[in-house]
């Protein structure tokens, strides 16, 4: 499935990094930056996170909630918030539902071989949930500044 800006974001409903549910129309009302995300605490991620972190207080002031959305279980995720003092919610997409729906598990190469896995992008919605910016080519270390450009 190919996204597209003014489409509806597909809803959801998973765990976060606490075992609570999480659902994505539970944000009406409010913009979302949902970011998909390979792997918790790899050199990429982590960079992402930590800029998104660093931002969080100008991203709130903006009016933004904050997922953060990998394949990695619970306990990763509570993992990675633990060592890097991330301030918002990770979803465990542990079933690849997200990811799918998002059209963000894709096939991938690295060192000659290819794998399926998720493709860092970055979803902006409205507060109706409705995409508002895509941004597929992510640098993970000026995420915050590409989300509020």
């Amino acid at each position: 499935m190919k996204l597209h800006i003014g489409d509806q974001a597909p809803d959801f409903t998973a765990t976060d990094q606490n075992g609570k549910p999480v659902k994505l129309s539970d944000y009406r009302g409010r913009k979302v930056v949902l970011y998909f995300y390979p792997k918790d605490d790899t050199p990429g991620c982590t960079a992402q996170a930590c800029n998104l972190r660093d931002n969080y207080t100008d991203l709130q002031a903006a009016g933004y909630e904050v997922l953060g959305v990998s394949v990695d279980d619970e306990k990763s995720h509570q993992k990675f918030i633990g060592k890097y003092q991330l301030p918002f919610t990770l979803v465990a997409d542990t079933d690849k539902q997200i990811v799918e729906s998002y059209g963000v598990w894709q096939e991938k190469s690295m060192y000659g071989r290819t794998f399926m896995g998720t493709t860092r992008t970055t979803f902006v919605l409205d507060e109706n949930g409705v995409i508002t910016d895509i941004i597929g080519k992510v640098d993970t270390k000026q995420h915050t500044e590409q989300i509020l450009k």
